[in-house]
């Protein structure tokens, strides 16, 4: 049974809805935006919980209930947001190539949801942020704390 939030994706060989989650073919929105969140931050980058949720719903409503996307279909904007879950590993990309009656090739580039990387993004532990020190204010941190003190 799929609940609301869930999107299934009944055209992958992942094989069938629930049992173990290495094999899972579905993501829920709750899923998809802590993985957006958590694979941002693994590249410096961040996104309030409230646009992460914004993103992962802007995201599976172009996929629905399938497993991929036909890039023709997608406005600038959009592709754009595709290429930066492209770059954290939430979206692969695929092409297929065909010849046409008159002769010409014909490229039809999808976008297709990652599922297992959604499932380990949302799983992996938080990282702290590091705090890196600046050489040139270093001279500050040598000034005793009374200094700094208002009289």
């Amino acid at each position: 049974m799929i609940k609301g939030n869930e999107i299934n994706m009944a055209n992958s060989e992942d094989g069938p809805i629930g049992g173990n989650d290495e094999h899972r073919n579905y993501t829920t929105v709750e899923e998809l935006t802590i993985a957006i969140s958590k694979g941002l931050s693994l590249q410096n980058r961040s996104m309030s919980p409230e646009e992460a949720f914004e993103a992962a719903e802007h995201l599976i409503n172009f996929f629905g209930y399938n497993d991929r996307v036909i890039d023709n279909m997608l406005e600038p904007e959009d592709r754009d947001a595709f290429y930066t879950m492209e770059d954290i590993g939430i979206l692969q990309t695929e092409r297929e190539e065909t010849t046409l009656y008159d002769g010409r090739e014909w490229r039809i580039h999808y976008w297709i949801l990652n599922v297992h990387r959604i499932i380990e993004l949302s799983r992996m532990k938080s990282v702290a942020p590091k705090v890196v020190k600046n050489q040139d204010f270093q001279i500050y941190d040598e000034i005793p704390d009374e200094y700094w003190k208002m009289n």
